[in-house]
């Protein structure tokens, strides 16, 4: 393996460091998230809008909204809306989907315990690894090149 960064964080230090990630990305996101909350997304959809609107590829792969209860199934329904209405891909996932990770520019790998689009009271734990091939790696293992060209 070539170089690589690694750090861990918290509820607390994962966001800061994640909304700087997106801020310098230059090709593409791919965020995996079970839930979306309205909350959450007050922070996170003008970052993801931005980069939409730069040229950036954005991905959200969420549960199928149907599969949460009625008061999350309302948010997840508006905020994939919302992502829908300004042209940002959501893919919805079934069979009880709870993967947690954000690829960015098939570098930047986030994974772990924090749900990107809906934490807020949580304590979670996420690990960030720059470089070493292991975005790619994940991007290969979960086979997103039958969706993300």
């Amino acid at each position: 393996m070539s170089n690589f960064k690694t750090s861990l964080h918290n509820e607390n230090t994962f966001y800061p460091q994640f909304i700087n990630d997106l801020n310098e990305c230059k090709s593409e996101v791919i965020i995996e998230s079970p839930f979306i909350t309205t909350k959450r997304m007050k922070t996170l959809f003008p970052v993801l809008n931005r980069l939409n609107n730069r040229g950036v590829k954005v991905f959200i792969i969420t549960r199928d909204p149907k599969e949460h209860k009625s008061e999350f199934e309302d948010q997840s329904e508006t905020e994939i809306e919302a992502f829908e209405d300004v042209g940002i891909q959501v893919f919805l996932s079934n069979s009880n989907h709870h993967r947690k990770l954000a690829i960015i520019d098939r570098r930047v790998l986030w994974e772990g315990s924090l749900n990107i689009l809906s934490q807020t009271k949580s304590k979670e734990i996420m690990r960030r690894l720059d470089g070493g091939g292991f975005a790619r790696d994940m991007f290969n293992f979960l086979n997103f090149k039958k969706y993300i060209y």
